[in-house]
């Protein structure tokens, strides 16, 4: 059996959703939780509705119970896992005019397996206020987020998040999160500037992010990114493959816009 055979799925859904619920708006709903964060309110990989039909059974009133909870302005994600139930949630979030967004392919890894990282970038947990502020930078910047929503990732390393950042000489030019809880750990918000990509950056803040987590006591580290498809890009794939994270499946994404 795999690594990722083994990984208790339910355990990895709940490490995501909470490493997410710390750094947004949280509103629980009776079927589902709804994620939002105002400062950037075009973006649905922000703004999602997770684990409908997961503890239960979703019903059409839980479906439309959660969507007037996203409120006006906001395009969105309804994240639908493997364990989503029942199989007519999809036909439900069709006839509600939501349309099949690019899914996300979640990993696992054990951390106490070493990973080699070659880079001459230096590396530095976030602990200031300066670096916050190059944390929050070249997150938004990775993530084509508006600006409006740099004042809110600053503020990501102190709501139970660990953050490095990647620096070439005095310059910060790539970033990372950290996530623990219960034994397990998620690894968000990485990105690099453009113009610094091709330097090691995000392999090094990999290796940083397993080495921490194994010293948190944590016997599983989840990731995620896009899944391949031939009209997206696929470097984060590459990288976390290449890395020893191994697939454990994909959460499909139901866009909509309100």
């Amino acid at each position: 059996m795999t690594f990722a055979a083994a990984v208790d799925q339910w355990r990895e859904t709940r490490i995501g959703l909470e490493a997410t619920r710390a750094i947004s708006t949280a509103i629980r709903t009776p079927g589902a939780t709804v994620l939002r964060v105002p400062q950037a309110p075009g973006s649905p990989m922000l703004n999602r509705i997770a684990g409908l039909g997961v503890e239960r059974a979703a019903t059409q009133a839980d479906v439309d119970e959660a969507l007037a909870a996203v409120g006006h302005g906001v395009t969105f994600y309804v994240a639908i896992t493997p364990r989503s139930r029942p199989a007519r949630l999809t036909r439900w979030l069709r006839d509600r005019g939501l349309t099949p967004g690019w899914g996300w392919m979640s990993f696992a890894r054990d951390p106490h397996k070493p990973l080699s990282a070659h880079t001459t970038l230096r590396l530095a947990e976030v602990a200031d206020a300066p670096g916050r502020a190059a944390f929050a930078r070249i997150a938004r910047v990775s993530y084509g987020l508006p600006e409006a929503a740099e004042p809110w990732l600053a503020t990501v390393p102190e709501r139970g998040w660990r953050c490095w950042i990647a620096l070439d000489g005095d310059e910060a030019v790539g970033a990372a999160g950290l996530y623990a809880a219960g034994g397990a750990a998620y690894l968000g918000l990485a990105g690099t500037l453009p113009e610094h990509r091709g330097k090691g950056a995000q392999s090094a803040l990999l290796a940083a992010r397993l080495r921490a987590a194994a010293e948190l006591g944590c016997d599983v580290v989840i990731t995620e990114t896009g899944e391949r498809r031939e009209d997206r890009p696929s470097n984060s794939y590459r990288n976390i493959v290449r890395a020893g994270f191994e697939e454990i499946g994909v959460t499909a994404n139901w866009q909509g816009q309100t």
